[in-house]
């Protein structure tokens, strides 16, 4: 079920989800917590599965009154790339400005971020699995780059064998954030859920 694709008959009808809203929200606030890594001053990671994209197609939904079954289908499409295949980790990279005003100039320092080998997860010493980030989220010609990014980690099976028993650290190295921050055990617990279904 971990790595079942989003179906059509999956989301509920915004009359259907009303009802049951509030204790979703509750659940998948609750499976975040564990989901949510935070690396140095701005970066936080928000490791996906089945449950949480599934909440947010509901919550798109609901928030622009969607009731057609095409548009349905396509936010399906839209948040289902997110879902981890086996093997495999998917999160949601947030760059996090408080102060309006510093918006641009921290995302300008941020440019290239989602290009080349500047975010990985590093499991026990030896192996290093790189972040593959989806296109489309910056454009080094207009020097605009987005808050918001997807990324995917794709790990050996080695790796995932390792998983579990080794120390697990997300690392970015970035000229705009060099930092690292080892996984929790909840963390951890929750991850192998999506690596070993």
């Amino acid at each position: 079920m971990t790595h079942s694709k989003i179906e059509l008959g999956d989301v509920l009808n915004f009359f259907e989800y009303e009802k049951v809203r509030d204790e979703r929200r509750r659940r998948v606030m609750e499976l975040k917590r564990a989901r949510r890594v935070s690396v140095g001053g701005y970066l936080s990671f928000l490791f996906e599965n089945r449950d949480t994209v599934l909440f947010q197609i509901q919550e798109m939904c609901r928030a622009e009154r969607i009731t057609d079954d095409a548009r349905i289908q396509d936010e399906i499409d839209v948040y289902g790339a997110l879902l981890p295949g086996p093997g495999e980790l998917s999160a949601t990279m947030m760059i996090e400005i408080e102060d309006k005003d510093e918006i641009k100039p921290i995302l300008d320092r941020f440019m290239g971020i989602d290009t080349g080998q500047h975010v990985w997860m590093q499991v026990g010493r030896e192996w290093a699995v790189p972040g593959e980030f989806e296109t489309g989220h910056s454009d080094e010609e207009t020097g605009k780059l987005s808050a918001v990014h997807f990324v995917r980690f794709a790990f050996p099976d080695a790796a995932v064998r390792a998983f579990r028993d080794s120390p697990v650290f997300l690392v970015v190295d970035h000229p705009a954030e060099r930092a690292r921050t080892e996984l929790s055990e909840d963390a951890k617990t929750a991850l192998l859920e999506d690596l070993q279904p």
